[in-house]
């Protein structure tokens, strides 16, 4: 990885190095590497499945307006030629690069009041830093797969062999049909531009406060839903420490926060992307087109995603418990 390291080095203006390059963590679209040189470090962002270059700005724009409002999080560093992705030749083909300053840490503690409370303040800046947004969400947000297209792809993953075509098929007829009924499109008038990815593992507390990383989703969402969504992943998903989501609720409503929750239809964000995502991961894991390494990635990732579906009766109970919190 010496050759990539100075490549990218030379691309930003870093200096002379020696650069090393090693691998920290791999998500459904890059791979995170640490680019450490003359006593300095950045994180790189490879993105494995192209990049769009708009949403990068968006990213851009919105990362500055939340730290004009005060929420720290990593620089997305621009380029020799002032561009947020580079594009860089490898051997298997072009890679997209993004370079973030590097940020130290330790992981969310979701039993912490202080950090939920800071949580909720934070998405509340967020959604005030997003105010007027027009464009109207992504698909990946707004609908799922339909009966013909799960079916479709059930019969190519059990034709494959794959070990949990069986558990997709029982996903299928189950989890899949009853939060698919509370999909619905969003209301215009409730739109933000906002961060789509707030989960604990995307918080890294530092000596000097809490810091959001990963803003690679940044775009157009429902506040309300955006909001539901979280309220869920902060609580524990379905271990239902309702006590969390609602302190998290009490704090966004406290710091001004537009939004509120309203029983499961608030939740039709959280049901779609994780719907969409068994969808596109098993996708991805029969797709002769990718390496196999990607497919294997994938095929785990579905068996991770089919044993933390939103069970629909913990969500209601959540609901119930931040509404309560607003009274």
């Amino acid at each position: 990885m010496r050759d990539m390291a100075d490549l990218i080095a030379e691309t930003y203006a870093l200096g002379a190095g020696p650069w090393t390059m090693t691998p920290v963590t791999r998500g459904a679209l890059g791979q995170i590497w640490k680019l450490s040189g003359g006593g300095s470090a950045w994180a790189v962002k490879e993105l494995l499945f192209g990049c769009d270059e708009e949403q990068v700005r968006r990213e851009a724009a919105l990362r500055q307006a939340a730290e004009e409002l005060g929420i720290a999080s990593p620089r997305l560093l621009p380029d020799r030629q002032g561009a947020y992705v580079s594009h860089l030749p490898r051997p298997s083909g072009e890679s997209h690069i993004k370079l973030y300053d590097w940020i130290d840490g330790t992981r969310a503690d979701t039993s912490d009041p202080g950090l939920l409370d800071w949580f909720g303040r934070t998405m509340a800046l967020l959604h005030r830093a997003g105010e007027g947004e027009s464009r109207l969400p992504s698909s990946w947000y707004e609908r799922c797969p339909g009966d013909a297209e799960w079916h479709e792809l059930h019969t190519k993953v059990a034709r494959a062999g794959l070990p949990w075509a069986d558990a997709l098929g029982h996903f299928i007829t189950t989890s899949a049909t009853e939060l698919a009924h509370w999909i619905t499109p969003s209301d215009p008038a409730d739109l933000v531009t906002s961060h789509l990815d707030l989960q604990p593992q995307n918080v890294l507390v530092t000596p000097a406060g809490p810091v959001l990383l990963d803003w690679d989703n940044a775009g157009s969402a429902s506040a309300e839903r955006e909001l539901a969504r979280a309220l869920y992943v902060w609580s524990g998903g379905d271990k239902g420490n309702v006590e969390a989501g609602a302190r998290v609720a009490r704090a966004y409503r406290d710091a001004g926060g537009r939004a509120a929750v309203h029983g499961p239809h608030s939740f039709s964000m959280l049901f779609a992307t994780d719907l969409n995502y068994v969808y596109v991961q098993a996708e991805c894991a029969i797709d002769p087109t990718v390496t196999a390494a990607q497919r294997e990635f994938a095929s785990g990732q579905v068996v991770a995603a089919l044993g933390r579906v939103p069970d629909l009766a913990v969500v209601s109970r959540l609901s119930g418990a931040v509404e309560g919190s607003w009274r």
